[in-house]
């Protein structure tokens, strides 16, 4: 999916929602567990109660990886159903020495050889040039270089400056920009450093971010809209347990898509405001 079609689907369902799908067997609603394949079945059923609402669904690879064959398996069918509209991650976090990078490349992006061709997976820069360069190979499909994430300890190494005034994030983002270009490359920048989108925003203006840490994590859509916007929007945000765990009985997918419907709201009025739609 090029950025250009990526946009038109933010228009046309006036949200930049993106979905994770994140199941873990314990917290599926019991009804399920009989189920042949209970992960695939409740993805199934979140995904029909809320692909109107979101124009992107990022599975977290670990959470099938745990379950063995039959966890993959249920990434792929999981995959195999997502409407060709709908912008897809793989978030694998994965990044290596070339050969290597190769192979976990076409893992995702290689239909043929894997029964998966998602448009977009997350990578971890930090071997450098040579570990990324693999992924951007692929015609027409994206990666997702972690940059700024939610979590607490990215403060440990990311926050660091590192020869001169860039931190270590921003020198991310400004290395990466030459190994590909806006149409190749997002960024993952958390909800949680609302403080950092002006910044990393002059440094990718016209780059899409993949913004985790709304919702449960206490990340404010309105703080990161304010610097994070562009002229295509530029966002998918990211919520998942708040929309996929919204209810635990046998409703819990209308309870999902009345979580989805709120963020979808909140996101057309910031649209409309904004002049995007």
């Amino acid at each position: 999916m090029t950025k250009a079609q990526l946009f038109d689907q933010i228009k046309l369902k006036r949200s930049f929602l993106c979905i994770g799908l994140d199941p873990v067997l314990e917290n599926l609603p019991e009804h399920l567990l009989d189920d042949e394949d209970p992960i695939f079945s409740f993805n199934k059923a979140i995904i029909d109660a809320t692909e109107d609402l979101c124009v992107a669904y990022k599975p977290n690879t670990a959470f099938y990886e745990m379950y063995g064959t039959k966890g993959w398996n249920s990434l792929q069918k999981t995959w195999s159903y997502f409407s060709k509209d709908l912008f897809t991650i793989a978030d694998a976090k994965r990044g290596d020495i070339g050969n290597t990078s190769k192979m976990y490349a076409a893992a995702f992006f290689n239909e043929e050889r894997s029964g998966m061709g998602f448009d977009a997976v997350t990578v971890a820069p930090y071997m450098g040039s040579d570990s990324v360069v693999p992924f951007l190979n692929h015609e027409h499909k994206w990666v997702i270089l972690l940059a700024l994430t939610s979590n607490a300890g990215s403060t440990d190494f990311q926050s660091l400056h590192v020869g001169g005034k860039n931190r270590l994030y921003e020198e991310v983002i400004a290395r990466s920009s030459k190994w590909g270009n806006s149409e190749q490359i997002m960024y993952v920048v958390g909800a949680t450093k609302a403080d950092a989108f002006e910044s990393l925003r002059a440094l990718a203006p016209d780059s899409f971010f993949l913004v985790p840490g709304i919702g449960a994590q206490g990340g404010s859509l309105a703080e990161v809209c304010r610097f994070g916007l562009n002229k295509t929007c530029g966002l998918l945000v990211n919520s998942a347990r708040q929309i996929i765990y919204a209810g635990k009985g046998t409703d819990f997918a209308e309870m999902a898509r009345a979580e989805a419907l709120k963020v979808q709201q909140e996101m057309e009025v910031i649209l409309h405001q904004h002049d995007l739609i």
